[in-house]
């Protein structure tokens, strides 16, 4: 734990401590959804006024890392002449500009390319990296967005969708995105020896409340339809071989 928890926490602090001794009057802080997750059997919804518990077991390390990397920055920054706002953006989808270090995009290609064969039963909050972008600008000038936290998040996708999606709109190209789901007691069974499935499996089955409201009102965001968000994510990963 220590390994995520402790680079992303001092990394933060420094970049804040440098912003701060050189008088700028903004950062705008790239955070996560997670970091406002409540219990999972709560029935409460995520919203910028929650804190997420860094020692609830839904958590994996890097999602700890997230939730007190954040904590610390609000910390650190209280009181200080740098204003300071944070994006909290869900599973980021969209184009890539190269085939390496593909993050979340890599659920996109990996499907593309036909894996896993069968799909587990698991759910993102979409956003695009386009929308995601425009909102750190407005986030970074909009006046009323100093000191606040905003959720960036469009359509829940459960994997099935996101291959259904995949299938209609590539073509060809989609031939082999899978199709059969893997029974959720099979995938409960296997996670634990599996690095990919371990840290999701407290997910399986589960679409938690997530409201994005706030940056709409605040902010204008708007985000696309997330259709084209995971066609745009397939195509340029496509272009790029990344697949």
């Amino acid at each position: 734990r220590d390994a995520y928890v402790t680079p992303a926490r001092e990394g933060t602090l420094r970049v804040l401590s440098a912003a701060v001794d050189a008088g700028i009057r903004r950062v705008v802080m790239t955070s996560a959804a997670a970091t406002t997750r409540p219990p999972l059997d709560s029935g409460l919804t995520s919203d910028e006024t929650r804190w997420a518990d860094p020692d609830d077991p839904q958590f994996d390390n890097y999602r700890v890392s997230k939730i007190l990397a954040e904590r610390a920055a609000w910390k650190f920054m209280a009181g200080k002449s740098t204003e300071f706002a944070t994006v909290l953006p869900g599973a980021v989808f969209g184009p890539v500009l190269s085939s390496e270090n593909l993050g979340s995009v890599k659920i996109i290609g990996d499907l593309v390319a036909g894996r896993p064969r069968f799909l587990p039963r698991l759910g993102f909050w979409v956003v695009d990296v386009r929308d995601l972008a425009d909102l750190h600008v407005t986030a970074m000038t909009a006046p009323e967005a100093s000191g606040e936290r905003f959720l960036a998040a469009g359509d829940f996708q459960w994997m099935e969708d996101i291959a259904a999606t995949l299938r209609s709109g590539l073509g060809a190209d989609g031939r082999k995105v899978p199709t059969r789901r893997l029974p959720t007691m099979l995938v409960r069974l296997l996670a634990p020896l599996s690095a990919d499935l371990k840290p999701l499996a407290p997910l399986l089955g589960r679409k938690f409340a997530l409201s994005s409201d706030k940056a709409r009102r605040v902010l204008g965001f708007a985000p696309r339809p997330v259709s084209a968000t995971i066609l745009d994510s397939a195509c340029s990963l496509i272009a790029a071989g990344g697949r």
